[in-house]
């Protein structure tokens, strides 16, 4: 029996130390390369093939210096104010919402995920409310702010979060509402795409309903208070 115990601990520990391994090496290829592909795509791969579906994954690589500035900024002022500030994680939002959900138990949750939570998800965890997902959700924000700049957090935020029914990133969703380029969306367009992140899939950046129309303007008003612009910090350049 001793023998069946130390062999299931050593065999978690090597688990541990693979898992926390390739973590870390993932992290670090991905600060300098572009991510081909995240597990909420083929989640929504496979929804399409069971409902019978055409599949449909738009979704192209963009470095941030082609995409508008206006667009890093709408998605600061509508997801994550404090973005520039924190570090991965903003406290007070989250205890904000632990308040609201005590409060309003058995209605919708209110979430309080900031940029990087939502990178790290995107990237490398799948969709769920599990304390399991949650939990490595932290330590892969934790890596992330660690090791990328918070403009490569952006970059990455900017090429793979979900903008549409299988439409993914900045460029893709340009294309698909406003039939141009990322790198040509104006104030009015980026607060738009902004506007419909909580829920892309139900709301439009080229036909917004009412509630989206009224996000957009706070987005815009958001912008305008901010200046109209975010001093993203870039990578570090590696010295000869």
């Amino acid at each position: 029996m001793n023998e069946v115990l130390k062999k299931i601990v050593s065999f978690c520990w090597k688990a541990l130390l693979i898992f926390f391994a390739v973590s870390i090496l993932s992290v670090l290829l991905f600060r300098w390369i572009p991510i081909p592909f995240t597990p909420l795509m083929g989640i929504r791969l496979v929804e399409q093939l069971v409902e019978g579906k055409s599949l449909k994954c738009s979704k192209d690589w963009e470095p941030i210096e082609n995409i508008s500035p206006n667009l890093p900024l709408a998605v600061v002022c509508s997801e994550d104010q404090l973005f520039m500030e924190h570090h991965g994680f903003d406290l007070k939002a989250i205890e904000k919402a632990m308040a609201y959900n005590k409060k309003k138990k058995g209605k919708k949750i209110r979430g309080a995920s900031t940029i990087s939570q939502q990178t790290a998800k995107n990237v490398f965890l799948w969709q769920g409310r599990s304390w399991v997902r949650k939990g490595l959700e932290v330590y892969f924000t934790g890596l992330i702010e660690f090791m990328w700049s918070k403009e490569r957090i952006m970059e990455v935020y900017l090429n793979v979060i979900e903008m549409g029914d299988g439409v993914y990133g900045a460029q893709a969703a340009a294309k698909a509402n406003f039939k141009k380029d990322a790198k040509k969306l104006s104030q009015s367009e980026a607060a738009l795409i902004a506007a419909t992140l909580p829920n892309p899939r139900k709301w439009s950046a080229s036909a917004p309903s009412k509630y989206v129309q009224k996000r957009k303007n706070w987005i815009l008003r958001q912008m305008n208070y901010h200046g109209g612009a975010i001093e993203l910090e870039p990578e570090e350049e590696e010295e000869n």
